[in-house]
């Protein structure tokens, strides 16, 4: 079996799930409600407050699935219920974000400066003026926002300005004199 998808899903306190019989699993909770389109090939049982998933055969593809489903509903109750959050750090002179209703304006060196919306489910916030933090209950949605963000102004390796995640490491590249030899 699959190592991911034999592990057992529990669902913790205030955290409902759903399955219909299209194999459409719904999963509520206190921060808002997702719902995700599971494959015929696996089955899913609710007893409790536990979820296992099993798949109906050995081949590739369905073994695949049955631990890319599970990850899939994993996913959904940690968002329902705790929320994700990824952080994103700007470097660079001049270089600031501030939060206005329901946008951010960057200043990233540009001419111009940059808006971005905030999109259905994802929250954005401003803490300091060098710190974005995107929030929401889908992985998916918030991890995509915040590549969106990030790829506005990649970091360029020489002095490391640009956008990036907090934490992220930059290899950074030896100036000018690296490619003189000495004579």
């Amino acid at each position: 079996m699959s190592r991911i998808g034999k592990k057992e899903i529990i669902l913790p306190a205030g955290v409902e799930l759903e399955v219909s019989k299209d194999n459409i699993v719904t999963v509520k909770g206190p921060k808002g409600s997702l719902i995700q389109d599971v494959d015929k090939s696996i089955t899913i049982q609710k007893e409790n407050n536990v979820v296992k998933l099993s798949r109906a055969s050995d081949l590739n593809t369905i073994r695949a699935k049955h631990g890319l489903y599970r990850s899939l509903i994993a996913n959904m109750v940690e968002g329902v219920s705790k929320g994700y959050t990824k952080s994103l750090e700007i470097k660079g002179v001049g270089y600031k974000a501030q939060k206005q209703a329901d946008k951010i304006v960057l200043n990233l060196g540009f001419s111009h400066v940059i808006e971005v919306n905030e999109e259905d489910g994802i929250q954005l916030e401003c803490p300091t003026i060098t710190v974005i933090k995107v929030s929401g209950i889908d992985k998916q949605k918030v991890g995509q926002m915040a590549a969106k963000i990030r790829s506005l102004r990649p970091v360029e390796p020489y002095h490391g300005y640009g956008v990036r995640y907090v934490g992220e490491h930059i290899i950074h590249k030896v100036g000018k004199t690296a490619g003189k030899g000495k004579k």
